[in-house]
């Protein structure tokens, strides 16, 4: 059930405590965010964000004809080295808002017609994503809520989103420590991401669509095949039949691009190739999944944004 406007106000004042000896995520840095202590993202007390618009590039249900309604966040709590958005998730661009400019700007998305509020990469910014929805909420906002994160999710969080998130749509990056060590420099992120996942999925259950084919609640796990299964594709498709279900909604991507540092390791430094994208579909097929969301793969560029420009993604290329 949907929390109450008093309700979010509360939880986000519980998620400022956490964050005066920060544990929003698992690395618990333990600093002083309120008093401008920084630690692993690098991330302030007050929210930074690139920009917020509606966004055509999701999986089709969070699109239909509105568009998404993304809010990209600056900084993050993982350091992938083939982020797509490592122009803003190192910190490099965005600009800071209060709490009532970003309540502000989810009102705007309403009302240019986006079909839900979409944060991106939220999870070092939680306690004011949620107070800005609260009061967002109290001035007419009815949209549902899609938490859009990398997995690396602290528990304890996560419970508290009870009832404030509509629709999950975390990344579960890899299937082994060794790889999300080397590439997004998170040496616990399996084990964290499994849990997280595993209440969200408590929380939300399979995707629910209403009448138009959109999105109203549920859990959509996204997955991106890198080459060579580097990313433990198949153990992972494996590990959500065994723990959630085979009707879990799944985001198999294929748009891997050797973007950001990826060219430093010889494994990364190449696109997936036609040939490895369809195993994995099989896979999927294979084990019983029911619900997958597969993209075209003659359209690997589609997405892939660049945040100088006034409109980051390009959707005259097929989006």
């Amino acid at each position: 059930m949907r929390r109450s406007v008093d309700e979010i106000l509360q939880i986000a004042e519980d998620l400022k405590r956490m964050g005066f000896s920060c544990r929003f995520c698992p690395r618990e840095c333990k600093v002083d965010r309120s008093r401008g202590e920084r630690g692993f993202c690098g991330a302030g007390w007050l929210p930074s964000i690139s920009g917020a618009t509606r966004h055509f590039g999701e999986e089709p249900p969070l699109v239909g004809a509105g568009g998404a309604g993304t809010i990209f966040f600056t900084n993050c709590n993982l350091q992938c080295v083939f982020c797509q958005n490592h122009q803003i998730s190192r910190g490099l661009m965005g600009s800071e808002f209060s709490i009532y400019e970003l309540a502000r700007e989810m009102i705007r998305l309403q009302d240019e017609g986006s079909l839900n509020i979409e944060p991106v990469s939220p999870t070092h910014q939680v306690h004011a994503f949620v107070e800005a929805l609260g009061l967002a909420w109290s001035k007419g906002l009815v949209l549902p809520t899609v938490y859009n994160c990398g997995g690396y999710e602290s528990l304890e969080v996560i419970k508290l989103l009870d009832g404030v998130v509509d629709l999950y749509l975390p990344d579960l990056k890899y299937a082994d420590n060794e790889a999300a060590s080397k590439y997004s420099n998170c040496s616990d992120y399996v084990e964290h991401a499994r849990v997280a996942i595993q209440e969200m999925y408590r929380q939300v259950g399979d995707l629910e669509l209403d009448e138009l084919g959109v999105a109203t609640k549920g859990l959509i796990i996204r997955h991106l095949v890198l080459p060579d299964n580097a990313s433990g594709t198949i153990e992972t498709l494996q590990w959500i039949k065994r723990n959630l279900s085979t009707e879990v909604a799944i985001s198999l991507m294929a748009q891997y691009s050797p973007l950001f540092e990826a060219h430093k390791f010889d494994e990364l430094n190449r696109r997936i190739n036609r040939e490895e994208y369809d195993r994995m579909i099989d896979e999927c097929w294979e084990l019983g999944f029911e619900n997958v969301f597969v993209q075209d793969f003659e359209s690997q560029d589609v997405g892939i944004p660049d945040f100088r420009e006034k409109e980051p993604f390009n959707w005259d290329i097929g989006g």
